[in-house]
């Protein structure tokens, strides 16, 4: 069976991380979602200022356009995903698409942010994706994994939480 999984949740969880390892054991392709932000999106997060839904609806239409390319060939994309309505977009490309959202105390996401040295997202804007946030309903195909441990952990209890 392959899979179509969004790895979510705020910036600095290990999205990209942990979405590529999984990619790498399901055996499929791999996308990071800052991959398809347009050029003003990425200056109005690196001036410290969060997107809005506006902005994120040419980004949300591009990741659904890679999970709708996929097919059934599967992958695994990488995407914040913080609001119900942008899981509902997605979940149109892909109707079986099974949501992965990572979560963790703020304060060990917050020190992951600081710690990276080469993305445009400051830590600044991590109280706004914390605040837009909104988990996952039982009615979404899902699960929340805890980011404590390394991101070889992760994956596996992500792997562990995919549906057969």
């Amino acid at each position: 069976m392959s899979h179509m999984v969004v790895v979510m949740g705020v910036s600095g969880s290990g999205k990209s991380t942990v979405g590529g390892l999984l990619a790498e054991r399901l055996g499929v392709p791999y996308a990071e979602a800052d991959d398809f932000h347009p050029p003003a999106n990425i200056a109005k997060m690196s001036a410290g200022h969060p997107l809005d839904d506006a902005d994120r609806s040419p980004w949300l239409d591009a990741i659904a356009a890679w999970i709708t390319d996929r097919g059934r060939e599967g992958g695994v994309v990488s995407c914040s995903a913080l609001k119900r309505s942008y899981r509902d977009r997605l979940r149109a490309a892909a109707p079986d698409l099974f949501f992965v959202h990572l979560d963790g105390p703020p304060e060990l996401i917050a020190s992951r942010l600081a710690a990276r040295m080469e993305h445009f997202m400051p830590a600044g804007l991590l109280r706004s994706q914390l605040e837009a946030l909104e988990p996952l309903e039982p009615d979404e195909a899902g699960a929340v994994i805890t980011i404590d441990g390394g991101p070889a952990q992760i994956a596996e209890r992500a792997f562990a939480a995919l549906p057969d």
